[in-house]
């Protein structure tokens, strides 16, 4: 940094620590009855120390989770709102094409009683409900983790496997390919049905999708976002019967048409 640089940062240090100043001086004149308002520290990507996220660029993380150390999230996957994936003592990779839902936590180990420590693998178009945890533990591809289900360390979630909402699985459990387990401790309950395969896929394109449209919306300036509201409000009181009595025709402006791609009757039939 040159003698300009340094001149211009210093500056910038006064001014900052100037303001500073005169909100504490305020407070103190408010006696009793200031408020004080902590910024927030949240950082949707963080380091830890050398470790730093990897988020592919058509990756969706909304802005309440918390991407956090030795992570790696896949292209056109989404992380939903609240969740925390912590890779500080191990690592987490996700694959492409899939979703861990709101609230949901993946975590890993550096140490456990069976002393067998593992890092946590989700494969690609995996569905993850919300809610579920995720510990050290491995799910391949097309696979399904139910709402608030918890697998453990060294649990091993093969293809086109569902785990059931609520399930507890158990340490170091292999959940073979086309079964579902479910209930505390987790027990095999009976086959996927065909349909039930399908789904998992469609599953995952339906949030895929879905994710695009949150990613649009996180993206808007303020000002695209007032005039959306002004315009909803504009068509809400609109009376079609009345307008087609005057042979008026209103359309809907473009910024308010749903994509064809989340509608769950125009979506395109997973392959």
């Amino acid at each position: 940094m040159g003698t300009l640089g340094k001149a211009i940062y210093t500056v910038g240090f006064w001014i900052r620590e100037t303001g500073q100043a005169l909100d504490r001086l305020g407070c103190r004149l408010q006696g009793n009855y200031y408020f004080q308002e902590q910024l927030s520290r949240h950082r949707t990507l963080m380091n830890v120390f050398d470790k730093a996220p990897i988020v592919d660029r058509d990756a969706f993380v909304a802005p309440s989770a918390s991407v956090i150390g030795d992570v790696q999230v896949g292209r056109s996957s989404s992380i939903w709102y609240g969740c925390v994936l912590r890779g500080d003592v191990n690592s987490i990779s996700i694959g492409s094409g899939t979703n861990i839902q709101d609230n949901s936590l993946v975590h890993v180990a550096k140490s456990n009683l069976s002393g067998k420590v593992l890092p946590t693998i989700i494969g690609s178009n995996v569905t993850v409900g919300h809610s579920a945890v995720l510990h050290g533990c491995t799910v391949e591809d097309e696979a399904f983790v139910g709402l608030g289900a918890t697998l453990l360390d060294g649990v091993y979630v093969e293809k086109h496997a569902m785990v059931a909402a609520g399930a507890l699985v158990r340490q170091n459990t292999r959940i073979p390919c086309g079964e579902v387990w479910g209930g505390n401790p987790a027990k095999f309950l009976r086959k996927l049905t065909e349909e039930e395969m399908t789904f998992i896929s469609q599953s995952a394109l339906n949030y895929t999708n879905l994710a695009q449209v949150h990613a649009a919306e996180n993206a808007k300036s303020f000002d695209e976002i007032e005039l959306e509201t002004m315009l909803r409000k504009k068509f809400a009181r609109r009376d079609e019967e009345y307008d087609s009595m005057l042979g008026v025709v209103r359309e809907t402006p473009p910024e308010l048409i749903l994509p064809d791609n989340i509608i769950p009757d125009k979506a395109p039939k997973a392959a």
